[in-house]
């Protein structure tokens, strides 16, 4: 045999071994395939080839691999069951960036399944890795490492803390400022999913000067960042009333408004979540946005959109509300009642209408012309269909029926109480009786007394 004849054995087993994990990389992009490929023994057929010595053949078995692990929590057990984390954690420090890309595309796959699939790979040493990956010189594999840090630190504290620990909050705040989009994106979501957890790490992104450099980029023509962004600033935002002034110092007002009427939803609801997670805190936050126009900007979105894009905003009408009487009859002067009302009665969704039944009855609680504002607009006999509904949840019943007590508790309107002495049950009635009772004994009292004066009068 001679030498010719030799190496073409060595080439026909190359080319067998690259047709082999393209073809699986192939079919591992459709969902029918997956159950036939994992009975079939595909990751331990995959795993040695991680070490082959063609480059290619190594990026494309880890492709093929991540897009398994990617599928379901099985085969992203299997991957960690089958020793491949250490075979990449490994390769992640040591090879060319497409095999780069490609690892680290595996650790996010496994990593986004559950808290336990997160830890296998923090405990075979990938935070390391991975952090380093996002001083690479290529943004793709910055992104790639950005987008499997975010999905290891999004499951909880413990997690999230790894990563700040391994010392990637500064790096990705360096990451925000390239100017490839899809790194800012990336980058964004993972200091969101860092924020989200406590005080204490949101603080760790705000020590970092992350809040300034995410407010630059509320106005970014990108939609997706801009989703990001917001999400990022009320992750911080919610945690406390410091970190809610910091966000608000960053100059995010009147900007973030205009997020508001945005074309894309989602970005309209992750401004209305932003603007309610300030509103929350204090009176003094509240009456920032109100200055600002942001209440009536809110009501303005949440007429604009359906569903829970709406929920944010409803939410944050409730929260203002509920700081003080100005603060309420600021809501009503904007027309937040009649809009309230609208998603009451219209909304499918049982959570949205208890929203809606929660704001109502925080703006309605403070006094009788709070409480008429809510009447006027024929909400009380909606909030007592619901309440007596037994297709409304538990949840819609309960607030149904404590919206209602905090308005009629206040109400001094007769025409919107009158209603109720027919239709509403025992529990309620005692409430309507007492508004009655407020109302109508002070007005005979005293035609009583001007009657009982003229009558000794004449005598």
């Amino acid at each position: 045999m001679s030498q010719r004849q030799v190496l073409q054995v060595f080439e026909q087993y190359q080319k067998a071994r690259t047709q082999f994990v393209q073809m699986v990389a192939e079919l591992a992009t459709r969902p029918q395939n997956i159950e036939t490929l994992q009975n079939a023994g595909v990751m331990s057929l995959l795993r040695p080839l991680l070490l082959d010595v063609v480059p290619t053949i190594q990026q494309t078995a880890a492709l093929a691999l991540g897009r398994l692990a990617n599928y379901n929590n099985d085969l992203a057990e299997a991957v960690v069951k089958g020793d491949i984390l250490p075979q990449l954690v490994y390769s992640l420090a040591e090879q060319n960036r497409f095999y780069k890309k490609a690892a680290a595309f595996v650790l996010r796959a496994v990593g986004k399944h559950s808290p336990q699939l997160a830890q296998a790979i923090v405990d075979c040493g990938a935070l390391d890795t991975l952090v380093i990956c996002l001083e690479d010189f290529d943004p793709g594999v910055k992104e790639a490492a950005a987008w499997a840090l975010g999905y290891i630190a999004r499951h909880n504290a413990e997690l999230s803390q790894a990563v700040v620990d391994a010392g990637a909050v500064p790096l990705l705040v360096l990451c925000i400022q390239e100017p490839e989009i899809a790194l800012k994106r990336v980058a964004a979501s993972a200091l969101s999913d860092i924020s989200k957890h406590s005080p204490e790490l949101a603080q760790t992104v705000v020590d970092v000067g992350a809040i300034a450099h995410l407010a630059q980029m509320i106005l970014n023509p990108d939609s997706k960042l801009k989703h990001q962004v917001l999400s990022a600033l009320s992750q911080i935002a919610k945690h406390s009333v410091d970190l809610a002034e910091m966000v608000v110092e960053a100059e995010i007002f009147p900007v973030v408004l205009t997020c508001l009427k945005d074309k894309d939803e989602y970005v309209k609801k992750n401004a209305s979540t932003l603007i309610r997670e300030i509103a929350k805190h204090t009176p003094e936050l509240s009456q920032l946005i109100v200055n600002a126009g942001g209440v009536a900007a809110v009501i303005d979105c949440i007429g604009s959109c359906k569903g829970n894009i709406r929920l944010p905003g409803i939410m944050m009408l409730g929260y203002v509300a509920a700081h003080s009487e100005n603060l309420a009859m600021a809501v009503i002067i904007s027309k937040g009642v009649p809009q309230l009302s609208v998603c009451l009665s219209e909304e499918p969704e049982d959570h949205i209408k208890a929203a809606a039944a929660w704001a109502l009855g925080q703006i309605g609680r403070h006094t009788p012309e709070h409480a008429r504002a809510v009447a006027v607009t024929n909400t009380l006999p909606v909030l007592l269909s619901l309440y007596m509904s037994t297709e409304s949840s538990e949840d819609l019943q309960v607030k149904s029926k404590k919206a209602i007590k905090n308005i009629l508790q206040k109400c001094t309107y007769l025409p919107a109480l009158e209603p109720f002495l027919y239709d509403a049950p025992p529990n309620i009635l005692k409430h309507v009786v007492g508004q009655f009772s407020k109302i109508l004994f002070p007005w005979i009292f005293r035609h009583t007394s001007a009657e009982s004066g003229q009558l000794s009068t004449n005598y």
